[in-house]
């Protein structure tokens, strides 16, 4: 494609044209492009937004059947983000998740390999295609304890175990911004004839800036999805689903898309996908520069402000020998991951301290609190920041230091069925819930040693530390006991703040 292509935006182009034709609807949506709230109490700050919110008619085009603007808007993002296809999403990084899956595995009983620590749209979509899944182990990264990605030769071991298996399933990078690079796994995946599908929800942005690690598709992926709301521009629940070479169906992929995504997709979130995929294509990596000066700034001011640590792959000795073992290489130099070296503030303690200033980082743990800088971020955000790190570092800080029962380790599987190489026997899942009969609700602190009935999701960011059938080891019952005394949300169980957590009743085998 050439540069005046490229600098196109045919969907946010097409909508702009509909508002100045100024067309009298006689469809849907019913508020009529805003006009059903003139006179009245008025819609605000939407009004706009409703003036360009159509559906599909003459010329706006069909997501479900692209043949004119949304066609080419998605033929212009796969040669901006170097896939053969791409397909926009208005379900977020959630409906790509589930179409890859449901499309690797067309047929119930499938095996599936993948990382265990993976968002809970990747479990709902092992459930919606009743697969069964081979659990490898991530490796945890010594100085942080943080959940990365398997090692490529346990995921080489769990193929050879297991030579029917559809494909591998990867996050990465993770919601941390760590990284290691896919290249040795894509081949390894394509040697065993399987293909390798990543989520890259944190990634969109990667490739695109010399200072940016290289995304998966250029390593080889498959399949990749990408939340182009979280580190790129488009608005929440915009991402898109990039493919390449023939291990997957994309006849089979795009009915699967059309099952997972709205019949009534919203015009204006893909008109932001097609403007964030423009800003790229016109600026190129210029359009990073900004961001990248203020996550230098917030860099050099850490380091003055020695009781703030920061999350950074395993430092080198000078002959480039690792210090330690490392768990990955690479660090999004947009997520900015800091903690109280002192020990007296936990994650979610500093969090609430920086949001009582006027500054909302984008997640916390027990330990960190993770920064996000963008594309869209400017030098006076860092050192707004850093003025807020400094007023926290002086005020009194007498309390203990922060502890949680939680050892250093935080390897949070609780699988029983290991073997060596931290592969877990293919574990079933399905639709079918769990029967009230079978289950009852006890306190957390009475829950080691039973046979969990529900998952429990922390959210942010999503990623499930129990399932449904594992046994609540001691370390697991301190981890989740951690988090809820910090602070935590959980998803998917019936308490929110897990005081009580469900488990098989002892009849059911509830008990070992």
């Amino acid at each position: 494609m050439n540069k005046l292509q490229r600098c196109r935006a045919p969907v946010y182009e097409m909508l702009e044209q509909y508002r100045i034709v100024g067309n009298i609807s006689y469809h849907v949506p019913g508020h009529k492009n805003g006009a059903a709230y003139d006179g009245v109490e008025g819609a605000g700050y939407l009004d706009e937004v409703m003036k360009y919110d159509v559906t599909e008619i003459t010329g706006t085009d069909d997501l479900h059947h692209p043949e004119g603007v949304i066609k080419e808007a998605q033929e212009l993002a796969a040669d901006c983000f170097g896939a053969e296809e791409s397909f926009f999403l208005v379900g977020g990084s959630t409906a790509g998740n589930l179409a890859l899956i449901l499309t690797a595995c067309p047929e119930s009983g499938m095996i599936l390999i993948l990382q265990r620590n993976v968002h809970k749209s990747v479990i709902h979509g092992l459930m919606l295609a009743g697969v069964r899944a081979v659990f490898v182990e991530p490796l945890i990264d010594p100085l942080s304890g943080l959940a990365v990605a398997p090692a490529a030769e346990a995921v080489e071991a769990a193929l050879a175990a297991y030579p029917e298996a559809a494909a591998v399933f990867v996050t990465m990078p993770n919601y941390y911004g760590m990284g290691s690079d896919l290249a040795p796994l894509a081949r390894i995946c394509h040697d065993s004839g399987v293909p390798l599908l990543v989520d890259e929800a944190h990634g969109a942005h990667y490739g695109q800036h010399p200072a940016l690690p290289a995304g998966a598709l250029a390593c080889g992926a498959d399949g990749v999805v990408q939340s182009t709301h979280k580190m790129l521009t488009a608005m929440t629940m915009g991402a898109m689903l990039h493919v390449q070479g023939q291990r997957l169906d994309r006849a089979l992929l795009s009915q699967r898309l059309a099952m997972v995504q709205s019949s009534s997709p919203s015009y204006p979130m893909m008109a932001s996908l097609d403007l964030a995929r423009r800003l790229l294509h016109s600026r190129g990596s210029d359009a990073f520069t900004a961001g990248l000066a203020a996550v230098d700034v917030l860099r050099r001011g850490l380091a003055e402000l020695p009781r703030y640590g920061l999350v950074q792959p395993a430092e080198q000795l000078h002959d480039g020998t690792p210090l330690h073992k490392a768990a990955y290489e690479m660090q999004d130099p947009f997520k900015v991951v800091i903690y109280d070296a002192t020990g007296v503030l936990g994650g979610f303690e500093l969090q609430r301290r920086l949001e009582a200033k006027g500054c909302v980082p984008e997640m916390s743990d027990d330990r960190h609190v993770v920064l996000l800088f963008s594309l869209g971020s400017k030098a006076e955000d860092a050192v707004r920041l850093l003025q807020a790190l400094r007023e926290i570092d002086s005020e009194d800080t007498s309390e203990s230091p922060h502890t949680t029962g939680i050892s250093e380790s935080r390897n949070i599987s609780t699988w029983n069925n290991l073997n060596v190489l931290q592969i877990s026997a293919p574990v079933p899942f399905s639709l079918k819930p769990v029967s009230v009969n079978e289950v009852e609700s006890i306190n957390l602190e009475h829950s080691v040693g039973r046979v969990a009935a529900e998952m429990v999701i922390p959210y942010p960011p999503g990623i499930p530390l129990l399932y449904p059938g594992e046994v609540i080891t001691d370390q697991i019952q301190q981890r989740l006991t951690g988090l809820a005394y910090g602070g935590a949300k959980f998803q998917a169980c019936a308490d929110p703040v897990l005081q009580r957590i469900k488990v098989y009743n002892i009849q059911k085998g509830g008990e070992v």
